[in-house]
C-alpha cells in the first residue's frame, strides 16, 4: 500500500491542544510555587520563533519529502537487482526499523549541530533561552530545515517510504516536546534507554561540564554508545542557555545573529584555512586563541577539578 504526500496526515494537528494545555499547567504550577519557570519576554520570544519555525517547516516540507522521493525512486532498480526487493512496505517491523533509523539520524544531526559552527548557527536559537520549560520546545531554527534532510537520505535509498520517514520524524519531534520540563523527576528504568526531561536538562545547560551532552531524540542509548552521555547531578545548580547569549531577543536576531558573526570572522582573516575553520570548525574556535571551544573549556575545568584536592592538602592546618 502506498500513501501519497497529499494524503499524509499531520500528527501535530492532534497534539497541539495537548501542548498548550500542558504549557498552561506548567505555567500555573510555576506561578503557584514561585518557581519562575516562565517570563513574559522569554515566552513571547519562544512564541514568535515557534510560529516562524512552523511556517518554514511547512514551506520546506515538500522539498524535504520530494528529496526523499528522488532517492527512493532513483535507487529502486538497484534495490531490485542487489537486494531483491523494490521497497520495504508498511509492515509493523518496518515502522520499528524506521523509527530507530530516524532516531539514529537525529542523534548525529543534533551532535553535528553542536560541533560544527555553521550548523550551530542554525540550531543556537533552540538553546538561546535561560529558561527551561515546555514552551522552549518550540524554539526551532528557521534555517535548519534546509540541510536537516541530508542525514535521512540513506533511509529512502534502502527502500523506506518517504511518507513513513516524514511521519517518523514528526513522531520524534512530538516526543521531544515532553522533554523540556524541570518538573519531571528522574525515571530510573525507562531513563536507561529513553531520553527523559531529567537528562535533557543537561543538554540545555551552559554549565561547562554539561556542554555538548545528551544529543539523543527518543533514545538515550546513542549517547551512551558514542560517549556523549552525562547524567544530571542533583546536587549542582543547572544554568540554562548559552555561554554568549544574544543581546536582543527578537526572532530575527535569535535566528541570524550567529550567521552574521561567522561572516565577520571570515572577513577578519586572510588565511583560507582560518576562514574554513570559522565556518566548519567547532563553535568557539578562533585563529588567535582568543576564544575557546567547549572541549577546551572542559579540559580546563577537569584540570582545575584535579588540582583542587592537591591545593587543599597543601594548605597548612590551623592549630588551636
Amino acid at each position: 500500500m502506498e500513501i501519497l504526500f497529499s494524503e499524509m496526515p499531520n500528527p501535530f494537528t492532534y497534539f497541539v491542544p495537548l501542548f498548550f494545555l500542558l504549557i498552561a499547567g506548567e505555567a500555573y504550577i510555576s506561578y503557584r510555587e514561585d518557581k519562575e519557570l516562565y517570563s513574559l519576554k522569554d515566552s513571547l520570544a519562544s512564541t514568535w520563533v515557534g510560529i516562524g519555525a512552523a511556517v518554514f517547516n511547512t514551506l520546506t516540507k515538500a522539498y524535504q519529502i520530494g528529496l526523499f522521493f528522488v532517492f527512493y525512486q532513483l535507487f529502486e532498480p538497484l534495490r531490485i537487482q542487489f537486494l531483491g526487493y523494490d521497497n520495504l512496505g508498511w509492515a509493523w517491523w518496518v515502522w520499528v526499523l524506521c523509527l530507530i533509523g530516524d532516531d539514529f539520524n537525529f542523534y548525529w544531526h543534533h551532535r553535528f549541530c553542536h560541533t560544527i559552527r555553521l550548523f550551530w548557527a542554525a540550531h543556537l536559537v533552540h538553546h538561546s533561552s535561560d529558561k527551561f520549560n515546555l514552551g522552549t520546545a518550540f524554539r526551532n531554527g528557521w534555517t535548519i530545515f534546509l540541510y536537516k534532510p541530508i542525514y535521512w537520505i540513506w533511509l529512502p535509498i534502502l527502500g523506506f517510504n518517504p511518507v513513513m520517514i516524514a511521519l517518523c520524524m514528526s513522531f520524534n519531534s512530538i516526543y521531544q516536546f515532553f522533554l523540556h520540563s524541570t518538573l519531571v523527576p528522574k525515571i530510573p528504568v525507562f531513563g536507561q534507554v529513553f531520553n527523559t526531561p531529567w537528562v535533557h536538562q543537561v543538554h540545555h545547560a551552559r554549565n561547562i561540564e554539561y556542554l555538548d551532552r545528551n544529543h539523543g531524540g527518543i533514545l538515550i542509548i546513542w549517547d551512551k554508545l558514542f560517549g556523549t552521555y552525562m547524567d544530571k547531578d542533583k546536587h549542582m545548580k543547572t544554568e540554562f542557555g548559552v555561554l554568549h547569549p544574544p543581546t536582543k531577543h527578537d526572532p530575527i536576531t535569535l535566528n541570524f545573529h550567529e550567521f552574521n558573526d561567522i561572516w565577520k570572522d571570515v572577513r577578519s582573516v586572510k588565511s583560507w584555512k582560518a576562514k574554513f575553520m570559522y565556518v566548519f570548525g567547532p563553535p568557539g574556535w578562533s585563529h588567535d586563541g582568543s576564544r575557546k571551544t567547549s572541549k577546551m573549556l572542559q579540559q580546563e575545568w577537569e584540570q582545575q577539578k584535579k588540582a583542587m584536592p592537591a591545593q587543599k592538602e597543601a594548605q597548612p592546618e590551623l592549630v588551636a
